[in-house]
């Protein structure tokens, strides 16, 4: 017999079953296909629930800051109106914030923490802002405001160096009030976190703008680091000179004296 002739004694595969498998290969694709429906709609329902869940979550958490307000206009009443010059709440909220900003860093710090530390539930901390960036946007944006202030009044006057020391004096009182002074080490202490932020990035403009009213583009280069120097100097003061003894006052004199001499 040819070595290429049909083996008499094997079995082919007869008709019937080829139609038996693929019978059976269509089954399963339609056990698949009706299996990865009911996973899908699983999926959709279980998102459903968690969304329900965040809904009610937040609701949950706006009636406890309502009642959290509440008893704490209540408590104010029974204390006859509570202390004139005690901060709102959200004052507090934007202080505590700031400081664990700068101790721990932005992204390190959590909005739990910042409760923790102001004594409130989480709720209440929630009823005034939903987020940090909410936090720091309503601290940079009224600093924001004041300094654009500034500088639009500077750009008004003759550009000599009798300005440029007006605008530091008025930028020194500007960072000694309202704890601006804090904001600005809070930057320093951020810088990483806050370069694609978009409050890091509208003082950064503010910054460009104040060091190009103090620099004579004409100046010699060295003259013209002194000029930029003056505004660090402000600045450093806060964080640089580590001294408990030393006042804020004894601070902020001796860095306008450092300014005032670096600017001509």
């Amino acid at each position: 017999m040819p070595d290429n002739a049909p083996d008499p004694t094997a079995d082919p595969q007869r008709p019937g079953d080829i139609r038996r498998d693929l019978a059976l290969q269509v089954k399963e694709l339609r056990q698949a296909g009706r299996q990865a429906v009911r996973e899908a709609r699983e999926a959709a329902r279980q998102a459903t629930r968690e969304q329900l869940e965040s809904v009610r979550e937040a609701m949950r958490a706006a009636r406890e800051a309502e009642a959290e307000a509440a008893r704490t206009a209540r408590a104010g009443r029974g204390r006859g109106g509570g202390e004139p010059d005690e901060p709102d709440t959200r004052t507090r909220i934007q202080q505590v914030a700031l400081e664990l900003f700068t101790e721990n860093g932005y992204e390190a710090t959590s909005l739990r923490e910042i409760a923790e530390r102001l004594g409130v539930t989480k709720a209440a901390l929630y009823y005034h802002f939903k987020t940090k960036d909410e936090i720091l946007d309503s601290l940079v944006n009224d600093r924001v405001e004041r300094v654009a202030e500034l500088i639009e009044w500077a750009q008004a006057q003759p550009r000599t160096i009798e300005l440029r020391q007006e605008f530091l004096r008025r930028y020194s009182d500007l960072l000694h009030q309202q704890g601006h002074h804090m904001l600005m080490r809070f930057f320093e202490r951020n810088q990483s976190s806050m370069a694609q932020h978009k409050a890091g990035s509208a003082m950064r403009d503010r910054m460009m703008q104040m060091l190009d009213l103090l620099t004579d583009p004409s100046a010699p280069l060295p003259v013209q680091i002194r000029s930029t120097l003056a505004i660090f100097a402000l600045h450093s003061t806060w964080f640089t000179v580590r001294d408990p003894e030393i006042t804020d006052d004894q601070r902020r004199a001796a860095a306008l004296e450092v300014a005032l001499e670096l600017v001509q």
